[in-house]
């Protein structure tokens, strides 16, 4: 079959390889941002976090894809998000996301990882999108793909409220053995399976899976790549969904799931103008 190309627009040709799964790192992977920081301004404006949380997120994350990441700065990290959203509202939370999806996020999701996925949906594949940030997050994103399955980090709830403990932090090795869970519970044929990502911190996840593929990788992720022959790809276009879909030129299998998706955007938007305009809660 031909080989994969980067081309938006042109279809990625998939070697069929049986009944296994796709999974996604989001982050840089699926979209050209950091899925976490991106809300950093609406949370800003409704009073949960401060200006000095914002600064010291970005610090976090832009040493992050400088030099990686060890198990000691991922623990770090965990901790400081846990007590960050202690006491926060999780329907807040979730109505924050929902209402700032469509500005936020849409725009930046790769036109070649969107196509990835529809080819792997059309191949009656599972996707499965795995991420360090919150599920409350990563939920709706994939609702947005037409992807329903997700493996993130869920957060400790009481009261509807968090709790500043963590249940589960998808990261690192916990990513990987996520993943293995997964594939045992619904029969995944790992060896059959692909996985994507763009991090170090994200080797332990690509070693279980038969077909690896290296995202727009960090350094260190690419010299580990290199040695193990495993393929690179370059995302660089990102493009909002409905633009995707317009210029589509015939309708993936996974339309109808994307189609709701891009309903839900249209009333996203409605509301985050409305929200946009209200003075945030004191």
């Amino acid at each position: 079959m031909p080989a994969q190309t980067n081309h938006v627009g042109r279809r990625l040709e998939l070697r069929f390889v049986g009944k296994g799964a796709a999974f996604f790192d989001l982050d840089r992977t699926v979209i050209a941002k950091s899925s976490a920081l991106a809300f950093g301004r609406p949370f800003y404006r409704d009073g949960l976090i401060k200006r000095s949380d914002v600064v010291k997120a970005a610090y976090a994350q832009l040493t992050f894809r400088l030099g990686g990441a060890d198990e000691a700065a991922m623990a770090r990290t965990r901790d400081y998000v846990a007590q960050l959203c202690k006491g926060w509202k999780v329907e807040q939370v979730r109505q924050i996301v929902s209402e700032a999806l469509d500005e936020l996020i849409n725009p930046y999701i790769y036109a070649e990882a969107g196509h990835l996925i529809e080819e792997h949906l059309a191949a009656d594949r599972d996707v499965v999108l795995v991420s360090a940030s919150g599920a409350e997050i990563v939920q709706p994103i994939g609702e947005l793909l037409g992807v329903s399955d997700v493996i993130a980090t869920r957060m400790g709830v009481a009261d509807g409220r968090y709790t500043g403990e963590i249940e589960f932090y998808a990261a690192g090795e916990s990513k990987a053995a996520a993943v293995r869970e997964m594939a045992a519970d619904r029969g995944y044929d790992l060896d059959k399976s692909y996985a994507y990502s763009d991090s170090i911190s994200d080797l332990p996840m690509l070693t279980v899976v038969g077909h690896p593929t290296v995202v727009n990788p960090d350094r260190t992720l690419r010299r580990a790549a290199a040695e193990r022959d495993w393929p690179v790809r370059e995302f660089r276009h990102p493009v909002p969904l409905r633009q995707r879909l317009r210029d589509r030129r015939a309708v993936p299998v996974a339309a109808a799931a994307v189609g709701v998706g891009v309903g839900l955007a249209v009333g996203i938007a409605w509301y985050g103008r409305r929200r946009r305009n209200r003075t945030p809660p004191r």
